[in-house]
């Protein structure tokens, strides 16, 4: 896994901030995530990401659009503000070369599923023609409160196939999501199983980053409320998502607290001895049976071409 968090500084601190905590890979926002403005970015900061990230050894860069997002709002107002956001926050990942931009469907606010699924997909369709081959929308699957579209595998499914399988979509898995939707992601038969699932209907190749986060609510919970690592209820059992041998070379960043800032110093830390932990224990254990879809994809489009000779983790 290329192991790394969400920092603060935007496209002209990220790299030296994540430099700063120990990370591989970073996650940032491109505007401010309180306000809907979209910043007027300076080309020279944009043009320099690249190198910058090079000099501070990061190997992943995954945006994250605001959260005032939502693409199945039955509101006029917000659904056009969320569109136009998303697709100036794509304009900038490009720009800067990232892997991804990582975007929560929304919610549908009581008006249903389906209605839903009406409002978001001719958003997400219009905003993937501004990817590039290098720069994916990535959909994360959602903890499930309220109405929020992506709680379970066969709604993220079904996204992917009314989204026509466009070959610029991919996903992000978050493991508080996972657990708080009642997918127990610390038990190795039921992430087989799970993997298995997204393997089976949307495919492993589309998976392309994971958020790493404990849980401070119950399982099945439908609840988000992340928990710092280690001191939430999946506690050091979060080594069995961490260690699964179909998720390793994927960038696998922190959303958590830390001391209040965010991911620190301290949290990398102890994702790393997690990480650590969780594949020396896939060494010890039993092959599985042959004829399970325990496959890794061959490719990850562009990706996998970059990753090789980067730093394990």
């Amino acid at each position: 896994m290329i192991l790394g968090g969400h920092v603060g500084g935007g496209v002209k601190a990220a790299p030296e901030r994540a430099e700063a905590i120990g990370a591989d890979a970073l996650q940032l926002f491109v505007q401010s995530p309180r306000a809907w403005r979209f910043p007027d970015h300076d080309p020279e900061v944009l043009a320099s990401y690249g190198d910058r990230a090079r000099a501070a050894g990061i190997q992943a860069t995954i945006v994250h659009a605001i959260y005032l997002c939502n693409f199945a709002s039955p509101d006029d107002t917000i659904y056009g503000k969320s569109v136009s956001t998303l697709r100036d926050t794509v304009d900038t990942a490009c720009a800067i070369g990232a892997e991804g931009v990582v975007f929560h469907v929304g919610s549908h606010l009581g008006s249903g599923f389906e209605a839903g699924l009406e409002r978001a997909l001719p958003a997400v369709e219009q905003v993937l023609e501004r990817c590039s081959e290098r720069t994916w929308l990535l959909i994360e699957n959602s903890a499930g409160t309220g109405g929020t579209i992506g709680r379970s595998l066969d709604e993220v499914a079904t996204l992917f196939e009314r989204l026509n399988k466009h070959r610029r979509l991919g996903f992000c898995l978050d493991s508080c999501h996972l657990w708080a939707s009642g997918y127990d992601v610390t038990d190795p038969v039921a992430l087989d199983a799970l993997l298995d699932e997204f393997d089976s209907r949307v495919g492993l190749d589309r998976l392309r980053a994971l958020h790493v986060n404990d849980s401070a609510t119950p399982l099945g919970s439908n609840r988000d409320r992340h928990a710092n690592i280690k001191e939430g209820l999946m506690g050091d059992k979060l080594s069995v998502f961490l260690g699964n041998r179909r998720l390793q070379g994927l960038p696998a960043l922190l959303e958590v607290e830390g001391q209040g800032k965010g991911p620190d110093a301290n949290e990398m830390q102890k994702l790393r001895e997690l990480w650590e932990a969780g594949t020396t224990a896939r060494t010890r254990a039993p092959a599985r049976k042959r004829g399970s879809s325990a496959r890794r994809p061959a490719t990850r489009g562009t990706r996998d071409s970059r990753s090789r000779g980067r730093r394990s983790g």
